[in-house]
């Protein structure tokens, strides 16, 4: 008894040593955070998963306590429709189901997660693989005729999206492109979103389109295997996802917001999102937290950073910096102090390209954070 006590003693004093030598984005701080935007809440959705009950390797309740891990808001069950490759050793005619085990867990087990029912419509190009989120009956979209399913969606008031578009099986050349079947679900109101990065793909192609036709910007897991595995959370990786500004972390405000394209990709340092949604998030999670007079006319000024993201800043103003060159690292919910050389007002403004933001193709948001010289 007494070694087993000792034993247990050592492995309890080791466990506490690992837990406060983690490194940022390790288990022990894996929850995916960004900071609250005016009077939205910046909630963290992944939209694109499966289960046994498709194509996946897991049991549904597992993607319930990998969301709640995650610090997701909102996770959505979405089984391949007419993909069922497990069907023989899991028989299950209710479309349904997959949803059902999830939310009978969360509801029990973990309620600060939200499950919503959904499926994928996996059909050959066009359309190829949509996603239709919100559903209240996914069997209701086992229909023939594609264009009677995104109806049903619809019908069912479902926000409906565009699954990787730069899929080499279904773009040979990994680019995404419109098509006409497309174009009309659009126009029809009937396709609603883009996913701008799936899992490790990123398409350029598809961010101009959701800026072009008015489409929600979307990053998703589409996870089959383990989080843990397939994005070396343990190496301080986390899955692709979307980050949602909404009112509430209720189920209707996520999916006001997702229509009202309040969303911005994270997909490993990335984040990608419209100008009016991605440059209040930076201001938001990027702040001058001290100034103060180093020697002479060269202040020494403190950057704050309230996210997950490495901010890697370019300076595009009209300062020298004493120190280094034009590039600040600003760490995750950490600081960066530098030097501003030769700067003589009382009051001015820095201004940096966040080279690990994207809200065009190719362009990087620009941020202004005013400076305030103490006396």
């Amino acid at each position: 008894m007494i070694e087993r006590a000792h034993g247990a003693s050592v492995a309890l004093t080791m466990s506490l040593i690992a837990a406060a030598s983690a490194p940022p984005g390790s288990a022990q701080s894996r929850a995916i955070e960004f900071p609250d935007v005016g009077r939205y809440r910046t909630l963290v959705v992944d939209l694109h998963t499966h289960s046994v009950f498709s194509d996946g390797s897991v049991w549904p309740i597992i993607r319930v306590q990998e969301a709640e891990r995650d610090g997701l808001a909102l996770l959505a069950v979405t089984e391949h429709l007419e993909y069922q490759p497990f069907a023989a050793d899991i028989p299950h005619p209710d479309r349904n189901r997959a949803f059902a085990v999830a939310a009978e867990y969360a509801d029990a087990e973990a309620p600060g997660v939200i499950v919503v029912n959904g499926a994928e419509i996996s059909r050959d190009m066009p359309p190829g693989h949509c996603n239709a989120v919100f559903l209240s009956d996914a069997n209701a979209l086992l229909k023939d005729d594609v264009m009677e399913v995104f109806r049903e969606a619809n019908r069912q008031n479902a926000f409906v999206f565009w699954n990787h578009p730069n899929w080499i099986p279904q773009s040979r050349d990994g680019v995404a492109r419109l098509t006409d079947m497309h174009r009309r679900l659009i126009a029809d109101g009937l396709l609603q979103g883009i996913e701008v990065a799936n899992a490790g793909m990123y398409s350029a192609e598809a961010l101009q389109i959701a800026l072009d036709h008015d489409l929600a910007i979307l990053g998703v897991s589409d996870i089959h295997g383990l989080i843990d595995w397939d994005y070396d959370v343990h190496a301080g990786g986390h899955r692709t996802a979307t980050l949602v500004l909404a009112e509430e972390r209720t189920a209707e405000s996520i999916h006001e917001a997702l229509r009202a394209n309040r969303t911005a990709a994270w997909k490993d340092n990335e984040l990608i999102g419209r100008q009016d949604v991605l440059v209040p998030l930076l201001e938001a999670a990027v702040t001058v937290s001290n100034v103060r007079r180093f020697r002479g006319t060269v202040l020494a000024v403190t950057l704050s950073n309230r996210s997950d993201a490495t901010f890697d800043l370019l300076s595009v103003g009209p300062q020298r910096f004493h120190d280094r060159g034009a590039v600040i690292n600003l760490p995750p919910h950490g600081t960066a102090e530098f030097r501003v050389a030769g700067e003589n007002a009382s009051d001015f403004e820095l201004s940096f390209a966040v080279l690990n933001a994207l809200v065009a193709p190719e362009t990087h948001p620009t941020l202004q954070l005013a400076v305030k010289v103490p006396e």
